[in-house]
């Protein structure tokens, strides 16, 4: 199957979809992949209160590590990065928006 007229021209990427877009991308998804440590680092912080910052740092720990594992993996980024480009495409040829979506659950 060959590639559409101008599809090389549209995988390229302007500055700020490399290091704003597809990373916020990134953060999203890795949220959620990551939602039951972040429950537990929520969690521990509104019971602690001011002390969160002693007493919430294996939480803490636990979520930088899960997070970080997520923002160092090329084949996740590689993942938003084609996200990110069916979205722009689908803006392109609708004209719509797509909105974007929270992945944040109530508390």
């Amino acid at each position: 199957m060959e590639p559409a007229p101008g599809a090389a021209e549209n995988s390229k990427l302007r500055h700020v979809e490399k290091d704003v877009l597809i990373p916020q991308i990134m953060r999203d998804r890795a949220k959620e992949l990551c939602s039951d440590k972040v429950q537990a680092f929520t969690k521990c912080c509104q019971e602690t209160g001011v002390l969160m910052v002693v007493k919430c740092r294996q939480e803490n720990a636990a979520l930088k590590d899960c997070l970080v594992g997520y923002y160092s993996d090329p084949s996740f980024y590689e993942e938003c990065k084609a996200e990110y480009l069916k979205q722009r495409e689908e803006y392109r040829a609708t004209g719509i928006k797509k909105k974007r979506q929270k992945f944040t659950q109530n508390v």
